[in-house]
């Protein structure tokens, strides 16, 4: 073996031997303090190159003065190394802060909902004492009020807002619920999706009734899934209910049912539209767009906000798109495979 090649050799070996112990320590430090590690890396390297050629050269038995004048020449990138590592540190210290800042952020944001979520579950749970004990009074004087009287009207009235009040907390607790992490401890079963919208629309018919609208289904395809019932069937009465609500006298609303290739429930209604720049803001919790729907007693816009949450608690999603007659609206909720 010649001298340079053992050289070369030896040099490699203790360059290597250099870097990896450099690396090993930076590692270490890196767990606790990344921006230390960045400074000093350059500076390894700088050490690992030094050391190996270091080696190499006295191998090679030159003269001391060129030896030393050659280390000389390697260490004066060491202040050169340790300005690149000053930088490197700097922007993993900035690079490390933003991450802190955006863990805090998260860690607040996800104590704040938590409490939300505990806060919404306690006051539905500490509004429904009162709201039953106003009920069952109400009903006790309803049935000693004597016929179409005053007193009988206002009872009623009393009644008809009790029965909204409760409705309103029930939709406030079932949104919160959804969207914790609860929503995978409900038991889940076999679910036939025609079943679910007969149930909703019959329960829909006076409503539908009142409002001359007329509820029919469209294409009917058997749908079994493995869902919520009662979680399911909220949604779909609440996507039912959106589409009478907003269907003006006369009309219809048309309930698809599909199951190829994933099952589908299809709601169109009469409403003549939603602008496209409104499209998008419809699942809000509290939205209901223009002056006709903020008015028509729709209570608290929590209801397609629900059926969304429903549908993707489920794995599945709920859209909306305008009918390109422009006669109204079709909500599509997609459901996935049992």
């Amino acid at each position: 073996m010649t001298p340079e090649l053992s050289a070369v050799i030896v040099s490699a070996g203790v360059t290597g031997a250099v870097a990896l112990a450099g690396g090993g320590v930076l590692t270490t430090v890196s767990r606790h303090q990344p921006a230390r590690a960045a400074l000093f890396a350059p500076l390894v390297v700088v050490l690992s190159l030094a050391a190996g050629v270091a080696v190499a050269t006295r191998q090679m038995v030159i003269g001391f003065d060129d030896y030393r004048t050659l280390l000389f020449v390697l260490l004066a990138g060491a202040p050169m190394a340790v300005l690149i590592g000053m930088l490197l540190a700097r922007r993993v210290h900035a690079v490390e802060q933003a991450a802190l800042a955006e863990r805090a952020d998260r860690e607040r944001e996800a104590r704040v909902t938590t409490e939300r979520r505990e806060t919404i579950r306690w006051l539905s749970h500490d509004l429904r004492t009162p709201l039953s004990g106003i009920r069952l009074l109400a009903e006790s004087l309803r049935e000693n009020a004597i016929g179409d009287s005053g007193e009988a009207r206002s009872l009623d009235a009393i009644l008809r807002a009790s029965d909204r009040l409760e409705a309103m907390v029930d939709d406030i607790a079932e949104l919160s619920r959804l969207q914790g992490s609860e929503t995978a401890d409900r038991p889940r079963e076999s679910a036939d999706l025609q079943d679910l919208i007969s149930d909703a629309a019959s329960a829909l018919l006076p409503f539908a009734e009142a409002g001359t609208v007329t509820i029919r289904p469209g294409v009917t395809n058997s749908a079994v899934v493995h869902a919520d019932p009662a979680s399911l069937g909220r949604a779909l009465t609440n996507l039912v209910r959106n589409a009478v609500q907003h269907t003006p006298p006369g009309g219809q609303v048309v309930i698809d049912v599909d199951a190829r290739p994933v099952p589908v429930v299809r709601v169109r209604d009469g409403c003549g539209g939603i602008p496209a720049d409104d499209l998008a803001r419809v699942f809000e919790p509290g939205w209901r767009g223009d002056q006709a729907r903020t008015s028509s007693g729709a209570g608290m816009g929590l209801g397609l906000a629900i059926a969304r949450e429903t549908a993707r608690s489920h794995g599945g999603d709920l859209t909306v798109r305008n009918q390109l007659d422009g006669s109204g609206c079709v909500f599509e909720l997609v459901l996935p495979n049992s």
